[in-house]
């Protein structure tokens, strides 16, 4: 252990010597919030990576690689797709979000449909599907820990432990806000998905030299997607990437990324960085899970498939050297949500109806990810069998939000009322389908809950537009906030039809 813990500790130690160095007094609740949107295109690439691949991914794809095969791979799919996504959203996101001081997904929301309701609607939404992906992020740490011990722990021990150690890196999140969070993205990216990668394409190397394996000794079964009379349906593979593509800006943690950067270009250009190093991660992590599949022990537990088949290629070094990746992973993801959930409880919630000085809107974040940490840490410490269920019901219920987002950006119709009808429709709709078909629906030919939920919720958005129609005054602020996006040029003094500034402190 003083092998696979002194890797882990020496390698905790250096992102604490790198936030204590990088640390400055934030100003103002924006620099808090969103880093004083000072970052480039390096910073912004590798804090997405951070936050979208968490060690969550690593070990739940990877494993996933391991169990159905080449079935994972709709996961590259829908992970270029997203950052493809990422470069569109870039020129609005930003300019408005730099004109109105905007921190949080639902501020964005209260822009464009001119409504301060609609920000607290979208927050809780946004809250309570991100939560069972916060706690698998911590669940992830007990596999971690529980191999790292060498089995001496069990696995609630396991994730105890592993809570408690994030539970510490906490205090500097809390302190720093999300310049800590994007500049120790960095480090943990690079050691993450740089050094990750190479010991993946290592252990890839050694099961093809050293133990025969290859794509050509893996099961037929592993080698095949649902298709036309499958029991999953024809439908289910469109269904996953459509899903995995629109959900993935749909969360706030990774939505608060486009305003940390210091301008579009920045934005534009982390996406194309963002690509090659998400489809060569990516496209490893699942080889090597399939690979990974025919060594002892995997099939038993394929979650653990980094764990395992490090361990037997190369000992304890190699074992301490994927807990580190897995760790810096975890850390990245665990880190930014519990600072985007922060600001957005007192941005969204408490400072939609209270005004709060810069002061009271730090106190208020700082508190509620206290809050937060100790609430997901003890819910991680209970038996909770059909995590991942629920956690794939998040799914469905958070891409409930991209059809005001989407269309909010990109059309200039469309009012809070649908908005907020439509998003409320979907998740209840999702609620209704997963509790009287959980997980399947067998008579919608592999279609999702949540995909099913977003046409009732597009439909009534669609129909809002038209049957509710645009005061002039409405039509002129919808008219000038998509004129500054076509100027590139931000234009302050737009504000909601209720007359509250978004974002804007007191």
């Amino acid at each position: 252990m003083i092998v696979t813990f002194g890797a882990l500790a020496l390698f905790f130690l250096a992102i604490v010597a790198i936030l204590t160095v990088s640390w400055i007094r934030d100003r103002t609740f924006s620099d808090y919030a969103v880093g004083g949107r000072s970052f480039d295109a390096r910073f912004q690439a590798m804090s997405f990576l951070n936050t979208y691949f968490p060690g969550a991914v690593i070990t739940a794809f990877g494993g996933m690689a391991a169990s159905v095969g080449v079935l994972s791979f709709y996961f590259v799919t829908y992970t270029m797709l997203t950052v493809v996504l990422m470069y569109l959203m870039a020129k609005p996101v930003w300019i408005w979000g730099k004109a109105f001081d905007l921190r949080t997904q639902s501020d964005l929301l209260a822009l464009r449909f001119g409504s301060r309701h609609i920000r607290p609607i979208s927050a809780v939404l946004g809250i309570v599907s991100g939560l069972p992906w916060l706690i698998m992020g911590m669940l992830s740490l007990g596999f971690l820990f529980q191999h790292l011990s060498l089995h001496a722990l069990s696995f609630s021990n396991a994730v105890i432990v592993g809570v408690a150690v994030i539970g510490v890196r906490q205090f500097w999140t809390v302190r720093m806000g999300m310049r800590g969070v994007v500049i120790s993205d960095m480090a943990q990216g690079l050691t993450a998905y740089v050094g990750g990668t190479i010991i993946l394409v290592g252990m890839i190397v050694w099961m093809v030299t050293a133990r025969g394996i290859t794509f050509d000794t893996i099961e037929p079964r592993m080698l095949t997607i649902p298709g036309l009379g499958s029991t999953e349906g024809p439908l289910f593979v469109f269904s996953l990437i459509l899903t995995g593509t629109i959900g993935g800006w749909c969360w706030p943690a990774i939505f608060v990324r486009l305003y940390t950067a210091d301008g579009v270009r920045s934005l534009k250009k982390s996406a194309a960085l963002a690509v090659p190093l998400a489809l060569v991660f990516a496209s490893a992590l699942l080889a090597f899970g399939m690979l990974g599949s025919q060594i002892p022990g995997v099939t038993e537990r394929p979650d653990e498939v980094i764990f395992i088949v490090s361990k037997e290629a190369g000992g304890l070094w190699l074992l301490a050297l994927a807990g580190v990746v897995v760790m810096a992973a975890s850390m990245g993801n665990i880190d930014g949500h519990i600072q985007a959930t922060g600001t957005q409880l007192a941005n969204d919630l408490v400072g939609s109806y209270r005004t709060l000085d810069h002061t009271q809107l730090i106190v208020v974040a700082k508190g509620g990810m206290v809050i937060l940490t100790l609430f997901s840490a003890w819910l991680a410490c209970l038996e909770l069998p059909a995590l991942f269920s629920i956690a794939i019901l998040a799914y469905q219920g958070v891409i409930q939000l991209a059809v005001p987002q989407f269309l909010g950006l990109f059309w200039k119709r469309g009012n809070a009322t649908g908005a907020i009808a439509g998003m409320l429709a979907g998740f209840a709709v999702v609620l209704v389908l997963e509790y009287v078909w959980p997980m399947n629906l067998p008579w919608a030919y592999g279609l999702t809950s949540g995909l099913l939920a977003l046409a009732v919720n597009l439909a009534i958005y669609v129909a809002a537009a038209f049957l509710i129609l645009q005061s002039d005054a409405e039509r002129e602020r919808v008219e000038a906030l998509f004129a500054a996006i076509e100027q590139e040029t931000p234009v302050p003094g737009i504000l909601p039809a209720d007359g509250k500034p978004v974002g804007a402190e007191a």
